[in-house]
């Protein structure tokens, strides 16, 4: 699978070359999808915490107050649901909302239906931001994507969707 002769080598032909130099029985075509894929995700995460870096938020903190978003009105989630959307651990999920609570784009309540729960809302400030860093974030990842055409873009899509499912199994 590696690279044709009219395309571009990257770093990853070069580490694919040199396991072909030392093991030439090894089969290294997964290593060339999943080092660009880790390349690819390196990069752009480090361009998308500097645009986030922009309104004074991490990506960890972009996270929170985009998945508040995404749930709708009245933005409000348990600090449990949030860590399961997020896949963090309370410890690290409470840090986030100190440091969200603090900066005004959150607040924690009493939940009204659990004597013991908290919930988590967004703030109009919070709001204010995230709209603002949920556009520039998507601009980033845009402008990353131009150098390829509508279709090839939707075709990427569509084998990443299969590769994760695959890489995840089965569902239950």
């Amino acid at each position: 699978m590696s690279a044709r002769p009219e395309q571009r080598k990257d770093a990853v032909d070069a580490i694919i070359d040199q396991w072909a130099a030392v093991r030439p029985d090894l089969d290294t075509a997964a290593m060339e999808v999943f080092g660009r894929i880790f390349r690819l995700s390196r990069t752009m995460g480090d361009r998308l915490e500097r645009a986030y870096t922009r309104f004074g938020i991490s990506r960890g903190e972009f996270d929170v107050l985009a998945t508040l978003r995404r749930s709708g009105e009245p933005y409000t989630l348990s600090p449990r649901q949030l860590s399961a959307t997020l896949m963090l651990t309370t410890g690290g999920m409470t840090g986030r909302l100190d440091k969200l609570e603090r900066a005004g784009l959150l607040r924690r309540s009493p939940d009204p239906h659990d004597r013991r729960g908290l919930q988590v809302t967004l703030t109009e400030k919070g709001l204010e931001l995230i709209d603002e860093a949920v556009g520039a974030g998507l601009a980033v990842q845009t402008e990353a994507l131009s150098i390829l055409d509508g279709e090839q873009a939707g075709q990427l899509a569509d084998l990443l969707r299969e590769l994760l499912a695959g890489a995840q199994g089965p569902q239950h």
